[in-house]
């Protein structure tokens, strides 16, 4: 008999699911002994937080608008107040029985921003349709036409002064930005320098010092007797401040699309315009979806610094219905809560649609 040369083979182990959440979970949760105890160790602190938060914040809470309720020992958040201050935190100082103006308002202007964000109206009568339903905001809003009462912009606030001046706001910064973009690539010095000035020195000041600017000190420049409305120089100066941050941006991606194909339409005779317009441009502005998207999320969020210049917007309209009642006065934390759910309910949903965006552009790509 002949011997075996061959050894028999092991028997291997048979082979891992890579895909999924189990998979997921082994490869970065329970990948080894350490691994595995610092999940455990964290995991257990996150469970007794969020029971510790959800025993504050639902089983114990005080729902009812009862402040006396709300300051019995062994209670917990009191909801009470988002009920008894809610119009005052949504509308802040408009008048309480013309509320309905600037409900229809925001309605309207939130249907108008889900519909630009839908491909079925993306067509040149878009920016019709974004004319009347900002006329029909501003005259519901302002009145002193058709019956309706005069309402002061500064007595504008809450939620419908958030979103107008966050949606006004972004919509002018962005061809301004585009420009500037454009500007500051130009083969003219004057004009590239014009732009890189204006963006160094925008960028060079925070926020905050624009408003107090186009608030307080501008008007000082003014001719007496011409005053221009605080709203329109708030509108203005949040515009101008997005569209600096925004043009850098956006002259990241020109920067990003390789001078060949620049080279290439140029032999094909098209003009600078042409150019720009339908090889430069449409790759640019995908490259820097995410990016541009981010400027418009932070532009939302800046618009709580309006509060400085005596425009009770969401964030003040807050402080207003609190700090002027003592007995709701000690519950800021559950407003400021209400609040920050208003805030990332919209942020989380440009987020969602900035992915959505991403991915018919790398759609597009692929085809």
């Amino acid at each position: 008999m002949t011997a075996n040369i061959n050894p028999p083979i092991a028997a291997r182990p048979a082979p891992r699911q890579t895909e999924g959440l189990l998979a997921w979970m082994r490869l970065n949760l329970f990948g080894d002994k350490s691994t595995s105890l610092m999940t455990i160790l964290i995991g257990g602190a996150l469970l007794y937080l969020t029971y510790q938060f959800l025993d504050w914040a639902i089983f114990r809470a005080a729902w009812r608008p009862d402040y006396e309720a709300c300051r019995v020992d062994g209670v917990g958040a009191c909801w009470g107040v988002i009920a008894e201050k809610y119009r005052i935190i949504l509308f802040g100082r408009y008048p309480y029985e013309e509320q309905w103006r600037p409900l229809v308002a925001t309605t309207l202007m939130l249907g108008l921003l889900a519909a630009s964000c839908a491909r079925a109206f993306w067509h040149t009568w878009l920016a019709l349709l974004w004319a009347l339903v900002l006329s029909l905001c501003f005259t519901l809003m302002y009145g002193n036409v058709l019956g309706l009462s005069k309402v002061e912009t500064d007595r504008w606030g809450g939620l419908p002064l958030t979103i107008l001046l966050a949606s006004l706001c972004v919509v002018m910064a962005f061809p301004i930005a585009l420009g500037v973009a454009l500007g500051r690539r130009s083969n003219l010095p004057a004009i590239r320098t014009f732009c890189a000035i204006y963006v160094e020195l925008i960028r060079g000041v925070p926020l905050i010092s624009v408003l107090f600017m186009a608030s307080f000190m501008f008007p000082l420049f003014m001719p007496q007797g011409f005053t221009i409305d605080v709203l329109v120089r708030v509108l203005v100066g949040i515009t101008l401040f997005a569209a600096a941050y925004m043009a850098e941006v956006i002259r990241g991606g020109l920067q990003a699309i390789p001078k060949g194909q620049i080279e290439a339409a140029a032999t094909l005779g098209l003009s600078y315009w042409q150019t720009q317009g339908k090889i430069v441009l449409p790759q640019a502005l995908a490259i820097v979806v995410p990016s541009i998207m981010n400027n418009f999320i932070s532009t939302f969020k800046d618009t709580s610094l309006v509060t400085i210049v005596s425009l009770y917007e969401l964030t003040g309209a807050l402080s207003l219905a609190l700090n002027s009642d003592s007995n709701w006065r000690p519950f800021k934390i559950e407003g400021y809560l209400f609040i920050a759910l208003i805030y990332f309910v919209f942020c989380f949903s440009m987020s969602r649609y900035s992915l959505w965006v991403e991915k018919q552009v790398n759609r597009g790509k692929q085809r």
